[in-house]
């Protein structure tokens, strides 16, 4: 039986101006990130996670320092919400010696281990066996840490993913299958791509527990990802989550937002649920305060861009640096 997440509990203020600001964040980078490449500064394109932020910052606020993440496409967000630092993660974008991993990574290779960012995945999935063998790791040390890898809804039919939810459940692992289900896999409708409506359900084949959530709540993410976190800490084993969601941008930069396989109607009545506008609405959060917020950021992320754009340009020489341990 598939749980269904979208009850939330009580928001304080200060808590709806912290999550407004991280979800923000979150999504101003993806905007001057889009700039950056607009303009030629990026060496490669990018995947933004623009209209899904509630997920990473629902998800992380659940999360200690020494939990892990693997990330998939859509990584920025959930390295924002972790901890990384944003100035170090333009710079990486830029192909710059002062980023995460000296300017040689790029977007879909981002790695931040001193916050548990174990790397993204450029290959849809494949991080689930590799979030596997985190999780068994930990288990045999007897710590408390949990995994959790983001997948697509797409990636989520690789058969890494079976393979590593089989693993999972029978060893009970402390990892979290977060999907992303944001109904395109690039340009493939989901419902043309899947034989059930629900990825979460394919969770009983494997023994876990399977919850559908409302990725455009901030809250309801957080709240499911509590449960599972809880549930993985205990020693229960593994959970599967689907995150209903939208992107609002294309699948990368060369996609039109709309026009070609998904309606301007369909965009625009997924923006109409925003989650920055949700949570604004359920904590009551007045115009002058969402704005005093958002130029805040802003104002920080001018900062960040003008570090990442004065650091040096990664050098030919270093390429062949950091392949061996």
């Amino acid at each position: 039986m598939v749980a269904a997440s979208n009850k939330t509990g009580e928001l304080s203020k200060a808590r709806a101006i912290e999550l407004y600001r991280k979800m923000f964040l979150c999504r101003h980078f993806d905007i001057m990130g889009e700039k950056m490449y607009s303009t030629g500064l990026l060496p490669a394109s990018i995947h933004t996670c623009i209209g899904q932020e509630a997920i990473p910052v629902g998800f992380c606020e659940n999360l200690r320092d020494d939990d892990y993440v693997y990330t998939a496409h859509r990584s920025h967000g959930w390295f924002i919400s972790k901890g990384a630092p944003p100035e170090k993660m333009m710079a990486e974008l830029l192909g710059r010696r002062t980023g995460l991993c000296k300017g040689k990574a790029g977007s879909v290779h981002f790695c931040w281990a001193e916050k548990g960012l174990l790397g993204s995945q450029g290959i849809a999935s494949q991080s689930a066996t590799i979030a596997v063998g985190t999780a068994m790791a930990t288990k045999y040390r007897k710590k408390d840490q949990v995994t959790v890898v983001e997948l697509g809804d797409g990636g989520a039919a690789e058969g890494a993913v079976h393979e590593g939810m089989n693993m999972a459940a029978i060893w009970k692992l402390p990892v979290i299958f977060a999907v992303e289900n944001n109904l395109y896999a690039v340009s493939v409708a989901f419902e043309k791509a899947s034989a059930v409506k629900d990825i979460a359900v394919r969770a009983a084949g494997y023994n876990m527990p399977g919850e559908v959530v409302d990725g455009m709540d901030v809250m309801a993410v957080s709240e499911a990802a509590k449960r599972a976190v809880e549930r993985a800490r205990r020693g229960d084993g593994p959970t599967l989550l689907e995150l209903k969601t939208y992107r609002y941008h294309g699948h990368s930069r060369g996609d039109p937002y709309w026009g070609v396989y998904r309606s301007k109607e369909e965009v625009e009545s997924w923006m109409a649920r925003d989650c920055l506008m949700n949570v604004a609405a359920k904590a009551g959060l007045t115009d002058s305060e969402v704005a005093e917020i958002e130029q805040e950021v802003k104002t920080m992320m001018d900062e960040v861009v003008e570090y990442a754009k004065g650091s040096p340009v990664a050098a030919p020489e270093d390429a062949l640096d950091d392949l061996y341990a």
